[in-house]
């Protein structure tokens, strides 16, 4: 198993950052990482993502929903081919802050035969995920603009 998680602080209340995050039609928008998104952010139903990893061919999962607590945590697992091979669970954590901003932890947890093989590969995704709060922050505050997702 390998974990990674990153964390921002945002200048915007928990429902605006709520909103920005479930809003996955509009992730095409500001969004450097997952740059197209859609589905129903609902338990149980299946997303579709594509992703843009910094130098490295960009891939599409279809994960499952699994948990759904407005302006608190969105989490989704999704696999590669089979389960048991490379598992990955995504999760959002929000947290309001005295002063009405909140923070965001977005956390990924590997488990599967290949994850010992793709341990670079993992930790390279620290920064797709960095990019990602990032470009959230500047969104739920106001200041995203489309270059935002054009690259970094």
């Amino acid at each position: 198993m390998r974990e990674i998680a990153t964390w921002t602080d945002i200048g915007a209340p928990p429902a605006r950052v709520w909103e920005v995050l479930t809003d996955l039609e509009h992730y095409r928008d500001w969004n450097p990482f997952v740059r197209e998104a859609s589905g129903s952010v609902t338990v149980g139903s299946r997303l579709r993502l594509r992703m843009h990893p910094a130098h490295r061919r960009p891939m599409t999962f279809h994960p499952r929903v699994r948990a759904v607590v407005p302006e608190r945590e969105l989490r989704w697992r999704g696999r590669l081919l089979v389960p048991g091979l490379f598992d990955g669970e995504h999760r959002f954590v929000l947290t309001d802050l005295d002063g009405g901003g909140t923070r965001l932890v977005q956390s990924g947890r590997f488990t599967g035969l290949l994850v010992p093989f793709l341990k670079r590969r993992i930790a390279d995704t620290a920064g797709d995920f960095e990019a990602f709060d990032r470009a959230l922050r500047r969104r739920a505050e106001g200041r995203a603009t489309p270059a935002d997702c054009s690259g970094r």
